[in-house]
């Protein structure tokens, strides 16, 4: 009888026509991919992406200079040099990230008191040398002046969770 099954079912081809069928299923139901470049995916408030400077709203960076993340940070991706100012206040001279250390872990954004370094929404930022993903004070305050109100209302979103 298993002979006699078997037989039947590679004469009828039922495995081809159940195939079929799922496509045929399928067929007319929405799609589950993009077409990325062109239509992007919502991302979730919590996303940690690249990482910006931000600054007050008078223009004045926030960055006081505690070096509080590049102590957290596990990866030693950050470094900061600061000194004082004339009104006595500390700033940051020199504050670098090496994106090709860093493992997005969002350590340096829990410890800054100021919420002066935040990752930010934006993931599309390949590059074609390493010497692109070394960012430098100047890089991380534009991005926050680029993403600067996706950013705020990020951390408005955030913060009952902080």
């Amino acid at each position: 009888m298993p002979l006699l099954d078997r037989t039947a079912r590679s004469f009828l081809l039922l495995e081809i026509l159940s195939g079929m069928a799922i496509t045929l299923r399928y067929f007319f139901k929405r799609k589950a991919t993009l077409n990325y470049p062109y239509e992007k995916n919502a991302i979730s408030p919590r996303f940690k992406g690249e990482h910006a400077l931000r600054r007050y709203p008078n223009g004045e960076e926030r960055c006081i200079a505690c070096k509080l993340c590049e102590a957290i940070c596990p990866a030693q991706a950050i470094t900061i040099e600061a000194e004082p100012r004339a009104d006595g206040s500390r700033r940051a001279t020199r504050y670098d990230i090496d994106m090709t250390k860093c493992i997005y872990c969002g350590l340096c954004e829990e410890a800054c008191p100021v919420d002066a370094i935040v990752e930010g929404p934006n993931f599309e930022f390949a590059t074609e040398t390493r010497e692109e993903l070394l960012y430098d004070k100047q890089k991380l305050l534009d991005n926050g002046d680029r993403w600067e109100p996706e950013l705020a209302k990020r951390l408005e979103l955030d913060a009952p969770y902080r």
